[in-house]
């Protein structure tokens, strides 16, 4: 086989848990090829390199073997090479240690220990609001 879909490569080689997650990914556009956003059903082959956003970083795989099924994780460097730029897994590294902790969509509210460091970051004496509201 020397052509395969590309939702159905990014699952076979494990870059998405699931082939429906690699299908939407391929149609929210966070797959690229050559810098275009690709389908789908797009074929790819040998050689080839494919870009996969996946916040904060963009890793970049090359083909090195077009496959449909899924295999072990031991084959997986016979399937493609991370060919990611090295300054993407320092973005990754920068944003573990700025200490910004994404909050994940239904954790519930922030704690009370959260609001208040919420309310010291964003401080409106900082951007001079206190001044407005003084009437006296």
């Amino acid at each position: 086989m020397n052509e395969a879909r590309i939702d159905k490569w990014l699952w076979a080689a494990r870059i998405f848990k699931t082939r429906s997650i690699a299908a939407d990914a391929c149609k929210n556009g966070r797959v690229t090829m050559g810098g275009v956003n690709v389908k789908p059903s797009r074929p790819i082959k040998e050689g080839e390199i494919i870009h996969v956003k996946k916040p904060p970083i963009t890793y970049s795989f090359k083909v090195l073997k077009t496959i449909e099924q899924r295999v072990g994780a031991k084959l997986i460097p016979e399937v493609y090479e991370n060919v990611t730029d090295p300054k993407q897994y320092e973005l990754l590294e920068m944003s573990r240690i700025s200490g910004f902790v994404n909050r994940a969509r239904g954790t519930g509210r922030p704690t009370k220990k959260e609001r208040r460091a919420l309310d010291a970051f964003v401080d409106p004496a900082l951007f001079g609001f206190d001044d407005e509201f003084d009437e006296d």
